[in-house]
């Protein structure tokens, strides 16, 4: 699917994400560290919606494979920038990670409750269901609501545990769900704070105040 073109999927694709991102890592000013795919994937399409080229700014986004990874890797990155993007659990092993950094870090933006829960809420439970509607997948998302499980529950977290229960359908969204809240001018607050916060961090400008 285009939205999946250039990222790796299959069971070996955080590995392979992680090596990719650190080969690139030595020509970079700074490194923005995320959780997954998913996460290296919104950053992408929100910084490419605001307009953004971050090959050119030598800002290189890292999934790491997971929080507990940013404690054995920050110590190996040598005298780089480093922000970081995270869900709201993760958020004291994010910062930290980034504390034992070699320079200041850019900070550590946090997603309430986590990057598909910020989405869901910055483009609406209609528009997302819109969304679903134009990929063919509303009919799957009826099906799931009507389970016992979670029938009863509140839409939004239905929405969230649909966007998770699969590994291609999440990195598929990561994209359409940012370029559909980029086009409300609406994307979400720590996204838009990490991506502020790296403008200019090979040059000395401060960071932009983390969430």
């Amino acid at each position: 699917m285009a939205e999946l073109a250039g990222y790796p999927h299959g069971p070996d694709a955080p590995l392979r994400a992680t090596a990719r991102a650190l080969a690139k890592a030595g020509g970079a000013t700074t490194l923005v560290l995320v959780e997954g795919i998913s996460d290296q994937i919104a950053v992408e399409t929100a910084a490419a919606a605001r307009g953004r080229d971050l090959d050119a700014e030598r800002v290189v986004v890292v999934p790491i494979g997971g929080a507990h990874a940013i404690g054995r890797l920050v110590p190996t990155l040598g005298p780089v920038r480093l922000a970081g993007l995270c869900d709201l659990r993760e958020e004291h092993l994010f910062r930290r990670g980034l504390a034992a950094a070699s320079s200041a870090p850019l900070g550590v933006y946090v997603c309430v409750d986590d990057l598909e829960d910020e989405l869901i809420r910055a483009v609406g439970v209609a528009g997302v269901e819109t969304l679903f509607d134009a990929q063919g997948d509303l009919g799957s998302l009826r099906s799931m609501q009507r389970q016992p499980a979670w029938r009863d529950q509140p839409v939004p977290a239905q929405l969230r545990r649909f966007l998770g229960a699969g590994s291609r359908r999440k990195l598929r969204y990561a994209s359409l769900l940012v370029e559909a809240a980029a086009a409300r001018d609406a994307v979400p607050g720590p996204l838009d704070g990490l991506l502020a916060a790296v403008i200019g961090s090979g040059t000395g400008r401060g960071p932009a105040a983390p969430r």
